[in-house]
Parts: C-alpha cells; sequence; structure tokens
C-alpha cells in the first residue's frame, strides 16, 4: 500500500441521531438518523450518493474534455429490503441524464457518454466496484 492509496474520515457525533464525517483535507457533512423533520442525509443516502458521485464524477471529466454539459443530473436508487442477510440494498440503480448544446465537441461528448458510463461503472468508479465485488468490513472497539 502506497502513502496515496489510504482513505480515512472520522466520524464523530454531534448529538443524539446527529453526526458529522471529516475526511483528511478537513471537509465535512453531517448526517443523521433520517427522524421526522430532519433533512439531514442518512448513512444509506450517503451511500447512494456516493455511487452516484463517484460515477459522475469520471464520466463529467470524460465528456467535459469535449463540451460543457447544459444539465447533468445523476438518479440513484435502491430497495431497503431485511431478510436472512440483514438489512441492506437491492436493485441499485444509477441512471444518467446528460445533454450537451449543439456542435462538433457535444457530438463527440454525445457519443462518448454511454462508453464513459460503463467504463467508470466496469472500471474506475472505485464505490460501485466496492459494492459490487463485495469486500469484507471489520468493526472494533478501541478502548480508550
Amino acid at each position: 500500500m502506497t502513502d496515496n492509496s489510504l482513505r480515512t474520515v472520522t466520524v464523530e457525533r454531534t448529538s443524539t441521531g446527529h453526526f458529522t464525517a471529516t475526511n483528511a483535507r478537513g471537509g465535512t457533512i453531517s448526517f443523521g438518523t433520517g427522524a421526522a423533520g430532519d433533512t439531514e442525509f442518512t448513512p444509506v443516502e450517503l451511500l447512494l450518493a456516493a455511487l452516484g458521485g463517484c460515477t459522475a464524477v469520471d464520466v463529467d471529466i470524460a465528456t467535459g474534455r469535449h463540451a460543457e454539459p447544459t444539465a447533468f443530473t445523476v438518479d440513484v436508487r435502491g430497495t431497503k429490503v431485511d431478510d436472512d442477510l440483514g438489512n441492506r440494498l437491492t436493485d441499485l440503480a444509477v441512471t444518467f441524464h446528460v445533454t450537451f448544446p449543439d456542435g462538433e465537441g457535444a457530438e463527440r461528448a454525445r457519443a462518448i457518454l454511454p462508453r464513459a458510463v460503463k467504463t467508470s461503472h466496469d472500471r474506475l468508479c472505485t464505490v460501485s466496484r466496492t459494492v459490487e465485488t463485495g469486500t469484507p468490513v471489520t468493526a472494533t472497539v478501541e478502548q480508550a
């Protein structure tokens, strides 16, 4: 493992059911339980955002070399189930809605859009690759 390969976040409880994640660069995002009246993302919604966001970044880089999109939206959905395997999401789907203006660069961007989405999904997006290949997660308690 190189110094450049490790990724970390720290999650801190800010109040009952509310948390803030901080990355190594100092960025933060707040999330919570999704209780009535809360607008914060839940951890499940953050996972969906990570799935869509990871592929969106890849696709934006690939197509943005040719044309600036006039619209770029990614819808991500999954069905939460509780069965013999426990709580989890099934039927995960990432759907792109991207339009480009008229012009030669835009024609190229439109042409490579499907390949960019497929390449991100099949090879580049660390988040979807991790979900699809399945990676063990360890959970431990370190005494203070």
